[in-house]
C-alpha cells in the first residue's frame, strides 16, 4: 500500500465516513512531506499550509491543533507499519503460511516490508523520528505488537526450536534478534543510505545469512 493509498484510505476522521475533501488531502500530503524534511517540532502550521496552498485557518478548521494533524497521519501510519510486525493483515500473508526453515520465514518477511518500506518513505521517517517522543504513538505500537503479532511470533519461532533449527535461546530473545536486524536493514537502506548502490537482493539474502549464522544451532 502506497503513501497516497493510506491517506486515502486510513486518515479519516473518526467521525466522518466520508472520503477526504481535497483540501484535507492537500494539507496532508504537505504535512507529510514537512514533518518527514524536518521533523513535527520544526514545522509550523503556516509552512503546511503553504505549500498545501490554502490558509492556515483551513488547517486549524479540519484539525484542532498540529499534533491532531500529526496524529492524522502518525497513528493509522503505525497501524500499517505496525502491520510489517504487528498487525493482523501481517500476520495473515506472513505468519498463516508454512514454511520448512527459518530462512523462509525470513524472506517472506523481509520481502514484505522492503515493499511497504520503498512505498511510504516520508511515512516512515515521521514515525521514527516521532516515535520516541510521543507516548500516545507507543502505547499504540506496544498494543498492535502484543495484541496482535507477538504471539504468532513465539509460535513460529518455538516451532524451529523444537526441530533444532535455530538455537534453544529464550523466544523473545529470538523475536528481538530478528526485528532489530531487519528493522536496521530497511531503516538504513531508505533512510540513512538510501543514494547507495545497493543490490537489493543480495543485501536481504545477506541479512538472512547474518541472523541465521548468528541463531542456528551450533554443532
Amino acid at each position: 500500500m502506497s503513501e497516497d493509498d493510506i491517506i486515502q484510505e486510513m486518515l479519516l476522521n473518526e467521525d466522518n465516513d466520508d472520503q477526504l475533501t481535497p483540501k484535507q488531502r492537500k494539507i496532508l500530503q504537505a504535512a507529510v512531506e514537512m514533518f518527514a524534511e524536518k521533523g513535527y517540532a520544526s514545522t509550523s502550521t503556516s509552512e503546511i499550509a503553504k505549500r498545501a496552498g490554502v490558509a492556515e485557518g483551513t488547517i486549524f478548521r479540519h484539525y484542532k491543533t498540529k499534533k491532531d494533524l500529526l496524529y492524522s497521519i502518525a497513528v493509522p501510519m503505525i497501524t500499517k507499519f505496525a502491520a510489517p510486525f504487528f498487525a493482523q493483515h501481517f500476520v495473515k500473508h506472513v505468519f498463516n503460511d508454512q514454511y520448512s526453515g527459518y530462512d523462509e520465514l525470513l524472506r517472506k518477511l523481509i520481502h514484505n516490508r522492503f515493499e511497504f518500506a520503498k512505498e511510504n518513505i516520508p511515512l516512515l521517517k515521521i514515525v521514527l523520528q516521532e516515535m520516541a517522543f510521543q507516548h500516545e504513538m507507543q502505547e499504540k505500537y506496544k498494543e498492535i505488537f502484543s495484541e496482535n503479532v507477538l504471539p504468532r511470533f513465539r509460535e513460529v519461532v518455538d516451532h524451529f526450536k523444537e526441530k533444532g533449527q535455530i538455537e534453544d535461546y529464550p523466544t523473545e530473545t529470538v523475536i528481538r534478534l530478528t526485528i532489530t536486524t531487519i528493522v536496521g536493514f530497511l531503516v538504513t537502506r531508505f533512510i540513512i543510505m538510501p543514494d547507495y548502490p545497493w543490490d537489493d537482493e543480495q543485501e536481504i539474502e545477506r541479512t538472512i545469512s547474518f541472523i541465521l549464522h548468528g541463531l542456528e544451532t551450533q554443532s
